[in-house]
């Protein structure tokens, strides 16, 4: 089961690089916990997923990259055809700004519609090297400007085409200081347009991860390359393949296996400045978590607190809300590692806060023309808006 990756824009093509060298860095590790044997067929299964065909015995990522301009696409296939351990193909597309500036509104009315067949097209030949696809990954930023706007028209092509297979976003949450003086009305474009089109979310904060690489790491001055090798060891712990106890390793048809959807739907939903946020849970409830453990002693890890009925809403048994995943082989470098993949409350107050920032905003008309010039209108700031308090206000019930 093959997965076509779409790079998008500078972060998306940034942070696919660095997925694909993990993966591949980790595939041909060899770990004593498991035999010659199951080495093997873990990197054949790596392979099978993420890599097609060798090129005079180099492996070709199975990836597609856009972005506007053509600097950072050519320092990506640059950066992996000399690493000589794998290769991008030549499917990769690039497509001039023409004074656009970073702008939302024109990568998904302007840019994405002008530029949908070349994509589209080197998506589908991605897609017809795979013997039998799993799914769509999607990279992107939530934030940025144009790219996330073309990350939103591509995922939605994505949906209209190929209706049947999964489609997965990993989207960079921005730093809660700000990097782009609209990001939080780019934050609800993209998150409101994903959320009809897309199957599944994968969130990173970027304050999150910096985090790590100053505390734990202790790295003194961070690079977004620091941050985009942390994305990448997480990335990669998840989607590769765990063992299935009989001789081989597998992948699930979800790669995530888990349950995405909020549950039932609620009637009366309140309206914003009605709904309080104040009232503090003391944990956040889930919907489903999913742990994976890798490496040394995960057999005898202790797992028991994950089972509590009371992490879990009311309507759901832990029995079909929690998932373990184990296996031996360990990933990379690390003796033992565990992921833990959770959809629950815990992005309700980001996304309250980024709603409400958005919406400070549009009260005020600020910065409203630079959408509109490019087909974006009110009422398309208005249903965004909507929609995400609705997820706000269904994921705050979860607890009770």
């Amino acid at each position: 089961m093959s997965i076509v990756t779409v790079q998008l824009g500078q972060c998306g093509n940034q942070i696919g690089f660095e997925v694909f060298d993990a993966l591949f860095s980790d595939s041909h590790c060899p770990q004593g916990l498991c035999s010659k044997r199951e080495n093997e067929a873990y990197q054949a299964s790596c392979k099978e997923r993420f890599f097609s065909e060798e090129e005079n015995g180099v492996p070709i990522a199975r990836a597609v990259l856009v972005d506007m301009e053509p600097k950072v696409i050519n320092q990506t296939l640059s950066k992996a055809a000399h690493s000589g351990r794998w290769k991008y193909g030549q499917h990769s597309c690039f497509c001039q700004k023409q004074g656009s500036g970073n702008n939302w509104a024109y990568g998904y009315s302007v840019h994405g519609p002008r530029h949908e067949e070349s994509i589209m097209n080197l998506i589908q030949k991605e897609v017809e090297k795979c013997d039998s696809l799993n799914g769509f990954f999607i990279i992107m930023s939530m934030a940025g400007g144009t790219g996330s706007g073309l990350g939103a028209f591509v995922t939605q092509n994505l949906q209209d085409q190929y209706s049947n297979s999964l489609k997965m976003n990993q989207i960079i949450w921005p730093y809660g200081t700000g990097e782009v003086i609209v990001q939080n009305y780019n934050s609800i474009l993209t998150l409101s347009h994903l959320y009809r089109s897309s199957d599944a979310l994968l969130v990173h904060e970027n304050d999150a991860v910096h985090k790590i690489c100053a505390k734990l790491m202790n790295i003194k001055q961070i690079s977004f390359r620091d941050i985009n090798q942390v994305l990448a060891h997480q990335l990669g712990s998840v989607f590769q393949p765990t063992y299935s106890g009989e001789g081989s390793f597998h992948y699930r048809r979800n790669p995530l296996g888990i349950d995405w959807q909020v549950r039932p739907p609620l009637s009366g939903l309140p309206t914003r400045g009605k709904m309080s946020l104040n009232k503090e849970s003391h944990f956040n409830t889930s919907i489903a978590n999913l742990v994976i453990l890798r490496g040394k002693d995960v057999h005898s890890a202790e797992l028991g607190a994950f089972k509590d009925p009371a992490l879990y809403t009311s309507w759901l048994e832990p029995v079909h809300a929690f998932s373990v995943w184990k296996t031996q082989r360990a990933f990379s470098k690390y003796e033992k590692s565990a992921a833990l993949v959770s959809n629950s409350q815990f992005l309700v107050k980001p996304l309250d806060t980024i709603v409400g920032k958005a919406w400070n905003m549009f009260a005020s008309k600020a910065y409203i023309h630079q959408y509109t010039k490019f087909g974006i209108e009110e009422e398309d700031f208005l249903d965004s808006f909507t929609l995400l308090e609705q997820v706000i206000a269904s994921y705050c019930n979860l607890g009770f």
